[in-house]
């Protein structure tokens, strides 16, 4: 898939329903990841990625191919979400649980779990930070979007990301060291 774009334009242009699964069955995880990052909740997130295909589907908005076609859809995610939060100002966090693998050594069983347990406490760390900070973290180093896709996403410049990275990598590092996480080099 030509990062999305071509599916989309075949769904758009030609009215071909294919193109727009093919997009939600690449995007949809990652999407909802993102805007669980942005509001705090899983559920509300699937239902904000949801309309955001909704809104694919039925307004066919065009896209300019000024950026990815990734960095574009996020964008409208991140849009829906900020409106949804207008409207509905609770907030309710969710810890984040991946599924156990199934391993079967003893030390990797020891190495999975020790990894686990080290996200939990960074995904916690991360839930204390502020949501822009989430944000910025998130679409970085979770979703591996460059400092500017993260400005594009974000409606912020290149040197205000850079500045907010930098601000939330340190906040984070300062928070994990509060909860004893031990912070090695490398």
């Amino acid at each position: 898939m030509d990062n999305g774009a071509s599916s989309y334009r075949r769904f758009r242009d030609n009215g071909d329903v294919h193109g727009l699964d093919e997009i939600i069955i690449e995007y949809s995880d990652g999407l909802i990841l993102y805007l669980t990052s942005v509001v705090g909740n899983i559920q509300t997130a699937e239902e904000l990625a949801e309309d955001t295909f909704v809104l694919l589907g039925t307004k066919k908005p065009k896209f300019r191919e000024k950026s990815s076609f990734k960095t574009w859809l996020y964008a409208i995610g991140r849009n829906i979400a900020i409106d949804h939060q207008r409207k509905y100002t609770k907030k309710s966090c969710v810890s984040i649980e991946d599924t156990p693998e199934s391993i079967s050594d003893e030390a990797d069983v020891e190495e999975a779990y020790i990894k686990k347990e080290q996200q939990i406490i960074v995904h916690k760390a991360m839930r204390k930070l502020p949501p822009k900070y989430q944000q910025v973290l998130w679409l970085i180093y979770f979703e591996g979007f460059s400092s500017k896709a993260a400005a594009k996403i974000m409606k912020k410049s290149l040197r205000s990301v850079e500045s907010i990275l930098y601000r939330a990598r340190k906040s984070l590092r300062s928070q994990l060291e509060t909860e004893g996480f031990e912070y090695v080099e490398t």
